[in-house]
């Protein structure tokens, strides 16, 4: 189990980008990797919400971790801080050992001036799901995060 860290200026203020990090129609534009298609099954974004998310793959031979092409992971939202931090418990939803396990996800949100830094922390990454990997679908997902919110970013 890994830790990794992808952070993220977004030229937006804080509560617009906290409002879009929980819209669940918005989840679709911009929580998933280049290549992959999102669908959101369930989303209900308060302490205690649950959700489930399926990523599939639009290149035929990529391999999903759920089914042939497709990650589906579930969780819920262990705690939000309005404008601040979302801290998320998730798991994939799958077989194989190397990708079982509970991860948890904190984003945090700071003001950078008119800007928001977006830091997301994932904790217990599963043995099977390369860092590097992992760092870049959401480094992929944090500059579409801030194209959707209208706005330069930076990564950092």
């Amino acid at each position: 189990m890994s830790i990794t860290r992808s952070t993220q200026v977004i030229d937006a203020p804080a509560d617009r980008v906290f409002r879009t990090l929980l819209d669940p129609a918005l989840i679709p534009q911009w929580r998933v990797p280049e290549g992959m298609r999102c669908h959101v099954h369930e989303f209900d974004p308060r302490t205690g919400g649950r959700f489930r998310i399926s990523l599939t793959y639009d290149a035929p031979g990529a391999t999903g971790k759920t089914t042939a092409h497709t990650d589906t992971y579930h969780g819920h939202f262990a705690e939000i801080v309005p404008n601040a931090r979302i801290v998320e418990v998730l798991e994939f939803e799958t077989i194989n050992p190397a990708l079982q396990g509970e991860m948890r996800i904190t984003t945090t949100l700071a003001a950078v001036g008119r800007a928001t830094e977006l830091t997301a922390m994932h904790e217990g990454l599963p043995s099977g799901v390369a860092p590097a990997d992992n760092e870049e679908g959401w480094r992929q997902s944090l500059a579409k995060l801030a194209a959707l919110l209208g706005g330069a970013s930076r990564a950092r």
